[in-house]
């Protein structure tokens, strides 16, 4: 594992979660100070907000371009306010929010020859970016939750870049694996 790999500790975890929570309640966070160097590390992160297990904002920036706390002000303020999928949270939907964080690792190349060497090298832990031409999309290994089967995974996956579903057979796009490190908050 790398530097940047490393994982957060249970206090870290809880402030970052406490900050998307802030963050989400009152837009104005200012002069946060970090409890360690380990949030200040520059790291892609994704803010998932679900109401009773149901997708109600996810937003993330895939590669690490600002202090990882900061990203998750961000992030979380994008995802309850500003997701083009959903309106924007309403006070009465606050409360309700369960907050899930993910950490990314800096996504790298993967190499294969054609759709069938893509689906051998692919696993359910990976988060996986694709590219081709100026279409782009991504999803988080979470997702293999509700697409556990790689065609299918994968098809969804183009769609949302704006391709055809089955462009990924053909072979000539640009695929990129990432691992994360995921929390949420505690059930009540």
């Amino acid at each position: 594992m790398g530097e940047s790999d490393r994982g957060l500790n249970k206090e870290e975890k809880e402030f970052l979660l406490r900050l998307a929570r802030d963050t989400i309640k009152d837009a104005k966070q200012k002069n946060i100070t970090p409890i360690s160097d380990n949030v200040t590390e520059k790291r892609g992160v994704f803010v998932t907000l679900t109401i009773d297990g149901e997708l109600r904002g996810c937003i993330g920036h895939i590669m690490p371009i600002m202090p990882m706390y900061e990203s998750i002000i961000e992030c979380a303020h994008s995802a309850a306010y500003q997701d083009p999928r959903f309106s924007p949270v309403s006070e009465e939907e606050k409360d309700k929010l369960h907050i899930e964080i993910s950490i990314l690792t800096v996504p790298k190349k993967l190499e294969y020859k054609d759709g069938e060497d893509l689906l051998k090298k692919l696993t359910n832990k990976d988060g996986i970016v694709l590219k081709k031409g100026y279409n782009t999309a991504t999803f988080l290994p979470q997702v293999w939750e509700q697409l556990p089967e790689k065609e299918e995974f994968l098809s969804h996956l183009c769609m949302k870049a704006g391709l055809r579903s089955n462009e990924w057979e053909e072979g000539d796009i640009d695929i990129e694996i990432y691992h994360v490190e995921k929390f949420e908050e505690e059930n009540d």
